[in-house]
């Protein structure tokens, strides 16, 4: 009688996020496992943050017999988001002249398929986390997405001005640096400043790479809190296997106010850019406001 097979059970695949997702995000080589985080798909308050992003602070449209529409739904004050193919109606965001995008909520009376819920229903296309040759771990899709479409969010801990300080300071040059600002200019002059960090505790938005000539362009998406959901979407088509990037100066420049073009930050070697792109302007985004005292 022929000697059994020694047989193991199957490994069940990793799934990066931890099943808080849609859809499991996968890792390639297989068995590679990045720095280990806490996996959050939402932001969570962190140090020095003056509000609560789970808290609903937003009132709710009562679109019952009709759906949601510029001019009767109080979440669309101005304009229609998304059009009937779940693509973001304003690509020019980057040019700074894009009206607020807010969502309906969970206090909304409208339907859950409505058209105005798009970001909150989290991953629609498979993502997997990968090893590059240059630039550490990215993030790549493994199905065609289409221009407009929401990919996926940027999450972690929401800070206070102070605390996101500190953290950058303690960084040391090998360090990468997940720390980000984003800043928005509201009425009267005023700036609007959320400050997120996925180093600890995070999500897949993590492992964006910077490009000098990206295909996601990030988009503050409001929902239940006045606190933003950092949304990527797709700014071109993109086709299956390639690399998720999106500029870290948040627009399609890569030189920034503040920045030096002699490769120096605060007196240090700014870190290189491996993007590849023709347009490369050789280092890393440099937010020299992230360096001052909060």
């Amino acid at each position: 009688m022929a000697a059994a097979e020694d047989r193991k059970a199957p490994t069940e695949p990793l799934d990066i996020a931890c099943g808080l997702e849609n859809l499991p995000v996968s890792s390639w080589p297989p068995g590679a496992r990045p720095p280990p985080f806490q996996y959050t798909p939402d932001h969570v308050g962190g140090p020095g943050a003056n509000a609560e992003p789970t808290e609903v602070t937003f009132p709710g449209c009562v679109c019952t017999a009709a759906p949601c529409l510029p001019g009767t739904c109080s979440c669309l004050r101005w304009d229609e988001n998304y059009n009937d193919h779940l693509c973001l109606t304003q690509m020019g965001r980057e040019a700074g002249c894009a009206t607020p995008v807010f969502e309906c909520n969970v206090l909304c009376q409208c339907r859950d398929d409505c058209r105005n819920r798009v970001v909150q229903r989290g991953l629609q296309f498979p993502l997997q986390v990968f090893q590059t040759d240059l630039k550490g771990w990215g993030l790549r899709t493994l199905e065609f997405i289409p221009k407009g479409r929401f990919v996926c969010e940027y999450a972690g801990e929401v800070l206070g001005p102070s605390e996101a300080h500190r953290r950058i300071h303690l960084q040391r040059a090998h360090d990468s640096n997940y720390v980000i600002a984003i800043r928005e200019h509201v009425s009267m002059g005023q700036v609007l400043e959320t400050f997120v960090d996925p180093t600890y505790t995070g999500n897949i938005g993590r492992f964006l790479n910077h490009s000098c000539a990206p295909n996601l362009l990030m988009v503050p998406v409001r929902i239940d809190s006045m606190v933003p959901k950092l949304a990527l979407f797709a700014a071109r088509d993109i086709l299956p296997e390639e690399e998720l990037c999106y500029d870290y100066s948040g627009r399609f420049l890569n030189l920034s106010d503040g920045e030096d073009k002699d490769g120096l930050d605060n007196g240090k070697a700014r870190k290189p850019c491996h993007c590849g792109a023709a347009s490369c302007a050789g280092f890393l985004p440099y937010d020299g406001s992230l360096y001052c005292p909060g």
